[in-house]
């Protein structure tokens, strides 16, 4: 790549990684269109199903052997309702290690 940076896109190598400059008061107002949700308060997880806003019940701590190191453990969290679902979704890849309710989950453990 020329020292020069990308032609036509305004943008140099040094740029590389960094996320766009927002305008001030963007944000805001995509927040309120309903484009982007932007939260400045800690909240309670949620179930990770889509358009599920319940409160987090359960942890699934799984990895994709193909991809991850085998201690690896990413988590999707789960509701009561969205449990057996997404439990199945993981066990049919072969992906599920470990099912554990939330309050249980330890608290230095990513979620």
């Amino acid at each position: 790549m020329a020292a020069s940076g990308w032609p036509g896109c305004g943008r140099s190598e040094r740029d590389a990684g960094r996320l766009p400059p927002w305008l001030p008061g963007i944000a805001p107002r995509l927040a309120a269109s309903g484009a982007v949700a932007v939260s400045t308060e800690t909240t309670s997880p949620v179930c990770s199903a889509k358009g599920c806003k319940a409160p987090a019940t359960w942890v699934l701590a799984w990895n994709n052997p193909k991809l991850h190191a085998p201690e690896r453990r990413k988590t999707w969290t789960a509701c009561d309702d969205h449990r057996e679902h997404l439990t199945g979704f993981l066990e049919t890849r072969g992906f599920l290690r470990q099912t554990v309710p939330y309050a249980e989950w330890p608290a230095d453990e990513p979620t």
